[in-house]
């Protein structure tokens, strides 16, 4: 079971989660803790990640899977601050092409074609594993506020 703990406001954590936002996943090492931007997908209760075994962060997450995660919603013109914060544990699994394509098509769109031929040279073809992350606790924090023209 997953504590959810709301902030300020009532906040619809599958609707946030279903935006492309950036999230930071906080891992430790032994020279101190660590944060890696990440895009990711929000599916059956837990956080899916995309790597290669050459990042940092999955090993890291293999040496102690506790981590922290944050996703934040800012847009300063519509006076939005959202915020998801959790804290659970992750393990890597292997790469699911499934789940890949629908964690990739939140950022690039649904149309492989149309998907820069560099970046999936350089980024998407050396994907090999994924991190999967299930919180055991969520806080969530709505502290949007009305701009003012």
């Amino acid at each position: 079971m997953i504590d959810v703990q709301a902030g300020i406001d009532e906040l619809d954590i599958e609707e946030v989660l279903a935006r492309p936002l950036m999230a930071h996943l906080a891992t430790s090492s032994l020279d101190g803790p660590r944060d890696s931007p990440v895009w990711f997908l929000w599916e059956d209760g837990a956080v899916w990640l995309i790597g290669n075994h050459r990042d940092s962060f999955p090993r890291r997450v293999e040496q102690d899977g506790r981590c922290a995660m944050g996703i934040v919603d800012f847009d300063l013109s519509r006076g939005v601050l959202l915020h998801v914060g959790m804290r659970g544990l992750a393990e890597v699994v292997p790469l699911d092409s499934g789940r890949l394509y629908r964690l990739l098509s939140r950022y690039l769109g649904a149309d492989k074609g149309r998907w820069n031929a560099d970046f999936h040279r350089t980024v998407i073809d050396h994907l090999d594993l994924m991190v999967r992350f299930v919180p055991s606790s969520i806080v969530t924090r709505d502290q949007s506020y009305f701009a003012t023209p």
